[in-house]
């Protein structure tokens, strides 16, 4: 099992642009530094606490200084021209040489709907109309001359081949990059719709672990529809995890305390969560009521907390109900204390992962780090 990071990120109120953009990079190259597989990075226009607005850009901005793979998760694809999307995500994919993961969703912020005067619209379709465009785009040849009901792309007029006007670079990667997907529903139809075109799962940090195996089967369905198996190795899962030495720190940290930068993300989330009658995705089972979910119900059920060998226990256990999946992905919360999570990431990476591979048998770990020796 491979070890992967991801943040959204969702900072604390007060904290300034520079400060938190300089966490966020130096985070990444931590991770890097301590053998962590993979990092992705989320995107948010005009929210002020999650204020990354452009995943690629991020990404790009650790081209020279890590080594590991990276991700946007999710590039929000409606909320750009399909031609920028495919463009962008090639230069990038050739600056990071292969290393890019094309993590996309469809924009669930309504701020940022609102703003580009796409509020009105249906982004899911937006999203799909996308994604078909970006990948004509690198299969195809130019002149293009592609139509849908929110854009459409031709350079047929003005294309200029011996000039080399009128064509579009095609990725690092052939024939593209990997195509992730978050999954926060374990209900959502689109799973098995995603699993038909192949694309990989990055299950969500606010989805309790009892709802995961429903999760996979919907996208595993999805997957024999089209002929293929699910591949459980490309299966990300995505765990709210704090290690330190005692017991105390770590769920005081995770959970409890009101400075706790964990119990401040989940609020968030259970907020929104309420707002939008969408408390199912925080459901250890979808059949207790909304007044009985929480935010410590939703800590409690999503978190993961302890000492290394806690925590080790708790990572078994989690794969032991999912049954076996490729990355356990490490969701990062705002630093409120960086000695805390400097060391939790430290933990995580040096004692905790190395207990669960040599637990499940598997060598990829300390295989991967000596690769990078």
């Amino acid at each position: 099992m491979d070890l992967g990071f991801f943040t959204q990120p969702i900072h604390a109120p007060g904290r300034t642009l520079r400060e938190t953009m300089e966490e966020d990079r130096g985070i990444f190259q931590l991770a890097d530094s301590l053998g962590y597989s993979e990092g992705f990075i989320g995107e948010h226009m005009s929210a002020q606490r999650e204020n990354v607005p452009n995943a690629l850009l991020f990404v790009a901005s650790l081209a020279d200084s890590t080594e590991m793979k990276l991700g946007t998760a999710m590039h929000n694809l409606s909320f750009s021209h399909p031609l920028v999307v495919a463009s962008n995500v090639a230069w990038v994919d050739h600056l990071l040489r292969g290393r890019f993961l094309f993590g996309i969703g469809s924009g669930i912020t309504f701020t940022d709907a609102e703003a580009m005067e796409i509020l009105h619209l249906d982004r899911r379709a937006m999203f799909d109309e996308s994604i078909s465009h970006v990948l004509a785009l690198w299969s195809g040849e130019a002149p293009y001359n592609l139509t849908g009901e929110f854009w459409n792309i031709s350079t047929e007029k003005m294309s200029w081949p011996e000039m080399g006007l009128g064509v579009v670079s095609k990725p690092f990667q052939d024939p593209h990059p990997p195509i992730l997907f978050g999954g926060g529903d374990a209900k959502s139809a689109r799973l098995k719709t995603f699993g038909e075109r192949g694309w990989s799962m990055l299950s969500s940090d606010t989805l309790p672990a009892t709802r995961l195996p429903e999760q996979w089967a919907a996208y595993a369905e999805g997957c024999a529809a089209a002929g293929r198996e699910a591949d459980r190795n490309s299966w990300r899962v995505v765990r709210a995890i704090f290690v330190a030495e005692d017991e105390k720190t770590a769920v005081d940290y995770a959970k409890r305390s009101p400075d706790s930068p964990y119990r401040h993300h989940f609020d968030e989330f259970h907020q929104k969560f309420t707002r939008a009658k969408l408390l199912d995705m925080f459901k250890a089972d979808s059949a207790v009521p909304d007044e009985e979910v929480t935010l410590d119900y939703a800590l409690d059920n999503t978190v993961i907390a302890g000492t290394p060998d806690q925590v080790v226990e708790q990572i078994l256990a989690l794969r032991e109900l999912t049954g076996p999946f490729g990355s356990l992905v490490y969701a990062g919360k705002n630093w409120t204390d960086p000695e805390l999570s400097r060391r939790s990431m430290e933990l995580m990476a040096e004692e905790v992962m190395p207990a669960v591979n040599a637990a499940i048998g598997s060598e990829s770990w300390e295989s991967s780090l000596a690769g990078r020796a």
